[in-house]
């Protein structure tokens, strides 16, 4: 599955993130820029995912909705950090402030990241191989 690859790649990327220079704004807004990117690939992966398993609510295209019903159907994923993350990208577009920048890259690195990486070994434990041909 060429999402599930796309994921894996740019969480790959993002991994890295906590040995960045996070006083330097363009890296801030590096690790923001693939969050965003790394949100967008994830619940588009997950709304996939549902597809798959039959899930008639996978053909809405709200974030909100595929999160809400990947929560029903996986019950490793965090559903507050999710909705968590949904909210902070919705925001980010709106975020001028420098600290506000800096306290969304801790929560990247504390506790989004985490929650991909979870969604990652989740997803291959559950589906294997399949995964990357769903």
């Amino acid at each position: 599955m060429e999402k599930f690859h796309n994921f894996e790649k740019n969480l790959s990327v993002l991994e890295k993130a906590d040995r960045e220079d996070r006083v330097n704004e363009f890296i801030v807004s590096g690790i923001i820029a693939k969050f965003m990117i790394q949100f967008e690939l994830s619940w588009k992966l997950l709304k996939e995912l549902l597809k798959y398993e039959g899930n008639i609510e996978a053909a809405s295209g709200s974030p909100r909705q595929i999160l809400k019903a990947a929560y029903q159907t996986y019950d490793f994923l965090h559903e507050d950090i999710w909705l968590d993350m949904l909210e902070e990208r919705n925001r980010t577009a709106h975020i001028y402030d420098g600290r506000a920048a800096e306290r969304l890259v801790e929560r990247i690195i504390v506790e989004y990241i985490p929650e991909f990486q979870n969604l990652r070994e989740h997803l291959l434990r559950y589906y294997g191989e399949r995964v990357k041909e769903i």
